[in-house]
């Protein structure tokens, strides 16, 4: 347990998750946002996110009463030891992380930080934030400290309270040790670096990770063309411990809140530091065409025209496990199939009413289950990994749309199980039949 209260600043999906879960280990946390309504509802209990887990574990800590809620930062740091800056530093359009957010909270509770406080980037943040924070801060008596999230979406209070390690840098070692220390009840390795190594880990890991679904995927690509498995081959390359069998599933591309921003800015700060990084370039590249080889296969089982053509699409959401339509490779197929005219309705278990357009989604009627998205329609495509999709009567897919062709684009479904029903079908990175 800490030597003072913890407080978060920002209560979105990292801040919400870290806080709730500090407060599980034991410690004292406040967390505020600038939302009163949404601070009302989290005090209440209520979670504004869909995250496995992340309920049960809030409502227990308000129940202790080391888990607050309250209106605004400068409530939130009275008193305060720790105090964790989980703000939104999205793409600001040019491939460099928007910092206003940051500044500007970090600017307003400069005078009300106690001495002797420790300031905490949780954000994802570019090489060189802490020190620019420390211009903001304009104190000596208050240091800054890094400590990158490494949640996803979906698993992220296991991340949390399971993590591969805990990284925080600083040039100020007892304040990094001090942070390090807030997670010794999860045993896990502490790396301890400097302020810039530690923010760098963040965009390099998640670019590594980006980096490695793209191959895959290219394999995938490859292994249609020449007869072979990608299902067979990422398991043959799993085994090579060098390599390892995480992030090697074929798909439709990879997406959400963190690869495709966190990838342009790696690419960007190399860029400003004159360094050359190709392989973020065709990282990116290689996404883009993983997207469009999906929606060509989609187009040829429709016999080539899209117009007109009712498509089920059975999934939305980048990933299973979240309500995070954010950057998701499902809908950036779905927006090739609306730009040719395809007339698409959609099911997935989170998203409850049509997508509104001024947010630049596509033209998508939203059904109440996987048989009402699938009605009539000539192709229907799997887009998202979510388990209830393994356990689809296919018989009934059947009924409803008798001569449409699956296309699996996340290689979960039974190829007996769905030739049984009598329906064609095709998946990711497997030779076309």
């Amino acid at each position: 347990m800490s030597d003072g209260r913890i407080a978060v600043i920002g209560t979105g999906y990292v801040g919400l998750t870290s806080g709730t879960c500090l407060a599980s280990l034991g410690h004292e946390v406040v967390c505020g946002d600038v939302d009163p309504e949404k601070v009302a509802r989290m005090s209440r209990g209520e979670v504004p996110i869909f995250e496995e887990g992340l309920e049960e574990l809030m409502r227990a800590g308000i129940a202790a009463g080391n888990l607050t809620f309250v209106h605004g930062a400068a409530d939130a740091v009275h008193g305060a030891k720790y105090i964790f800056l989980c703000l939104p530093t999205p793409d600001g359009g040019d491939g460099r992380a928007d910092l206003r957010i940051v500044h500007q909270v970090v600017a307003e509770i400069s005078s009300l930080l106690d001495p002797g406080a420790i300031l905490v980037t949780k954000s994802t943040v570019p090489v060189g934030t802490a020190k620019d924070i420390r211009t903001t801060l304009d104190r000596d008596d208050v240091f800054v400290v890094s400590n990158p999230e490494f949640l996803q979406e979906g698993t992220a209070v296991r991340n949390f309270m399971k993590p591969d390690r805990v990284v925080v840098g600083s040039d100020h070692r007892p304040a990094a040790e001090a942070v390090a220390a807030l997670y010794e009840a999860l045993d896990a390795p502490a790396v301890i670096t400097s302020a810039e190594s530690s923010e760098l880990i963040k965009y390099a890991s998640n670019a590594f990770l980006a980096m490695k679904l793209s191959f895959i995927n290219s394999i995938a690509g490859l292994a249609e063309v020449v007869g072979a498995d990608v299902t067979e081959i990422a398991g043959g390359m799993g085994f090579d411990d060098r390599i390892g069998n995480k992030f090697l599933k074929a798909g439709p591309g990879w997406g959400g809140s963190c690869f495709p921003k966190d990838t342009k800015a790696l690419a960007t700060i190399a860029l400003d530091n004159g360094v050359s990084f190709p392989l973020l370039t065709a990282t990116v590249q290689s996404n883009e065409e993983a997207q469009s080889r999906v929606a060509d296969r989609i187009r040829a089982a429709a016999g080539g025209d899209l117009a007109g053509v009712p498509i089920g699409v059975w999934g939305l959401t980048f990933k299973a496990g979240t309500d995070d339509l954010r950057d998701s490779p499902a809908l950036e197929v779905v927006l090739r199939l609306d730009t040719e005219n395809a007339v698409i309705t959609a099911y997935d278990p989170t998203v409850e009413k049509n997508l509104p357009a001024k947010n630049g989604y596509p033209d998508v009627t939203v059904a109440a289950d996987v048989y009402e998205a699938a009605r009539g329609a000539q192709v229907i495509v799997l887009l998202t990994e979510w388990s209830e999709f393994t356990a689809i009567d296919l018989a009934k897919v059947a009924e409803v749309a008798p001569r449409a062709t699956i296309v699996d684009c996340r290689n979960i479904l039974d190829p007996a199980a769905v030739a049984a029903a009598g329906l064609k079908f095709q998946q990711i990175g497997r030779p076309i039949s």
